[in-house]
């Protein structure tokens, strides 16, 4: 029989780390072969049809999630059209919670396996089919976690499943070059300590680790083959000191100087230890995920949530000090007892951190989550359909999630872009608050007509500078200013790339060119500056690198040597 595990995943650089952990489990348990197919919720329905139906599966698994549970239910009944005899069992966290409700929903869906999935899998495939291939039912009733349709077509759900053991788990890239250009999702723990109303890990409370000699072994694959990233999907990676203090110290000691690891992690838990052994890794080794979801004391307590905030500000100081570490913060607009102002101020908080991202995100109330039953004590009105996302709340407005929308499309391209380092900091000065920048960007946007998505980066900096304009327009130093901002405006946009289109914004270089000249003649008879040069002539040092100048002294932008933590080029101030 063909076996078929689908993945629909957000993007192409994502791989889904359930269907290979089902596939590798079911292979070792049973002995049957297992394939995989992921497409991206970007491509034709049409086209994900037709390579199913030509892989002729007679067993057929989707891993399903908020992000793809729309595609599947499309892709469902066509699928019983075309393949009548093929088996069909979804999984995922999407479908595990209100099972019966659930299959009831996919009535073209024979059944779901709920929550962990590799032994109910492995145990689904193990079970006897009568002489036309299908399964007896009462092979079905012996198996926990399942919900089925009986030959009668009624639904039966079965008992929960005991959370496994992580040990038992069969590493799921053992063909790593499979997933070249991809990322690679790796766990060493499931389950979480905390009790956050609004995540589904809240649910599972069992609390496993994985056996450290399994896990330095796997980890020893990833290096050994030079994969770009590996982001660990433990819910709170820090949980356990002893458990990340040995990962950390491991993939330190065997750095290849080339793959990324990304961690979420509980901020004010980190101990004094961990955060020195982090300040001492290798810049780009590591990148840290921190939620803090609100700095609202009432928010927090009613989502279960416990957080010291004074800690954590401490703690991500102490991260950013010595620019080692990619840092990313967390907030989410829409929970209980935080109106706009509220969230305004927990933004501000937050984006005093000086993260080099802050993600706002917005309420969904997940299938399962403990606040989507608490949603009404808190006039909170959700979609119908995934990703159930808020509408609005007895204390935020549906204009008022639009706002914080439109603010939060301003804060990707602007701060979490990372390309407007300069430009951002001097608007700053001219604003009464962080949140204010963003929302009187999306204002801009607005009243000019601006559409959000631009295919020009340089048309971003471009409105920025009409931005600022407005910004000084009747300021007496309104033109020194401006200048000061083309400048900052300059900088950014060389730190990213080499452009070889000089911006309309630019400061006029023509006083200086003969200065630039004779540096990249002394450069390339005694390099000072540019290391790792040599054997180019001046000409060639002008082309791979770029020159500013601003009062009097020259400004070198190094393309080879980049920031390992913001991708920037090296920036050589004070050159006479």
């Amino acid at each position: 029989m063909n076996i078929l595990l689908v993945a629909i995943n957000a993007k192409y650089i994502h791989s889904n780390l359930a269907v290979h952990s089902l596939r590798a489990y079911g292979e070792k348990a049973t002995g049957e072969k297992i394939a995989v197919a992921e497409y991206t919720i970007n491509q034709p329905e049409e086209d994900i049809l037709k390579d199913i139906y030509r892989r002729r599966p007679g067993w057929l698994g989707f891993s399903c999630y908020i992000w793809n549970i729309n595609t599947v239910k499309v892709l469902l009944p066509e699928l019983r059209k075309l393949l009548p005899d093929c088996e069909i069992w979804l999984g995922g966290p999407e479908v595990s919670f209100e099972g019966t409700k659930m299959l009831e929903k996919f009535p073209d869906a024979d059944g779901i396996m709920k929550g962990e999935g590799e032994q109910i899998f492995a145990d689904l495939l193990g079970r006897k089919l009568n002489s036309e291939g299908r399964i007896f039912e009462k092979n079905l009733q012996t198996i926990p976690g399942i919900v089925y349709r009986g030959q009668g077509r009624g639904i039966t759900e079965n008992e929960g499943r005991e959370p496994m053991d992580m040990d038992a788990l069969v590493f799921p890239y053992e063909d790593i070059g499979a997933f070249e250009n991809r990322i690679i999702y790796y766990e060493t723990s499931r389950g979480c300590p905390f009790g956050c109303k609004y995540c589904l890990s809240s649910v599972d409370k069992k609390l496993r680790f994985r056996s450290m000699e399994k896990v330095k072994k796997e980890l020893q694959i990833f290096l050994d083959a030079g994969v770009p990233q590996v982001k660990f999907v433990d819910r709170t990676f820090n949980c356990r000191h002893e458990h990340s203090m040995e990962i950390l110290r491991f993939i330190k000691e065997r750095d290849n100087g080339i793959t990324n690891f990304h961690f979420e992690i509980a901020g004010d838990l980190l101990t004094k230890e961990e955060i020195e052994l982090i300040q001492s890794l290798r810049p780009g080794l590591i990148q840290l995920e921190i939620g803090v979801q609100s700095t609202n004391p009432d928010t927090l307590s009613a989502v279960g949530r416990r957080t010291d905030f004074t800690v954590l500000k401490e703690n991500v100081a102490a991260l950013l000090k010595n620019q080692n570490v990619h840092l990313h913060l967390d907030l989410i607009a829409g929970l209980p007892l935080e109106d706009y102002g509220s969230f305004r101020k927990s933004f501000n908080e937050v984006y005093a951190m000086q993260g080099h991202e802050l993600q706002l995100g917005f309420l969904k109330l997940l299938i399962g989550s403990p606040l989507r039953g608490e949603a009404d004590q808190y006039g909170i009105v959700g979609r119908d359909t995934a990703p159930y996302e808020v509408l609005w709340t007895d204390r935020l407005s549906y204009e008022d999630v639009l706002r914080l929308k439109e603010a939060e499309e301003m804060l990707e391209i602007y701060h979490n872009s990372g390309q407007f380092l300069h430009g951002e900091k001097m608007l700053l000065s001219y604003m009464e608050d962080a949140f204010s920048l963003y929302e009187k960007l999306a204002d801009f946007y607005k009243v000019k007509n601006y559409p959000v998505m631009l295919s020009s980066r340089l048309r971003r900096y471009e409105i920025l500078l009409e931005f600022f304009r407005e910004c000084v327009a009747g300021r007496e130093d309104a033109a020194s200013a401006e200048k000061d901002f083309c400048r900052c405006l300059t900088l950014d946009y060389y730190l990213r790339e080499n452009a070889k289109a000089r911006p309309s914004f630019a400061p006029d270089l023509d006083g200086y060119k003969q200065k630039m000249r004779e540096f990249y003649e002394s450069e390339e008879k005694t390099p000072r500056f540019l290391s790792g040069y040599e054997g180019y002539g001046a000409k060639q040092l002008a082309s791979m690198t770029h020159m500013e100048a601003a009062d009097d002294e020259l400004i070198l932008f190094d393309y080879r040597h980049r920031d390992a933590v913001t991708g920037n080029a090296l920036l050589i101030r004070g050159i006479k």
